[in-house]
C-alpha cells in the first residue's frame, strides 16, 4: 500500500504535495492512504476529505476508515 503523512503541513503544502504524489503514481497504483491526523485540529483532515479541494482526475473514490486520522484514495 502506497501513503503519504502530512502530518505538520500547512493546507497548502499539504495540497501541492498530495497533488504531486498523485500525479507521480504509476498507472498500476490504484490506491493511496493519506495520512492527516486529526487530533491537532481539522484543517487537513477537510482538506483531503473535501471533494473539491484536491484537484485529480485520478480519483475515483475518497473511503474514510475507522481510522479518522486516514484518508483512503482509490485510484484510476
Amino acid at each position: 500500500m502506497t501513503e503519504i503523512d502530512i502530518h505538520g503541513m500547512t493546507e497548502h503544502e499539504a495540497k501541492k504535495r498530495i497533488e504531486q504524489f498523485i500525479a507521480a503514481q504509476p498507472e498500476s497504483e490504484k490506491q493511496i492512504t493519506i495520512i492527516h491526523g486529526y487530533h491537532g485540529g481539522t484543517i487537513l483532515k477537510d482538506l483531503v476529505r473535501d471533494r473539491f479541494k484536491i484537484r485529480s482526475k485520478r480519483i475515483k473514490r475518497k473511503r474514510f476508515t475507522m481510522n479518522q486520522g486516514e484518508t483512503i484514495y482509490e485510484l484510476y
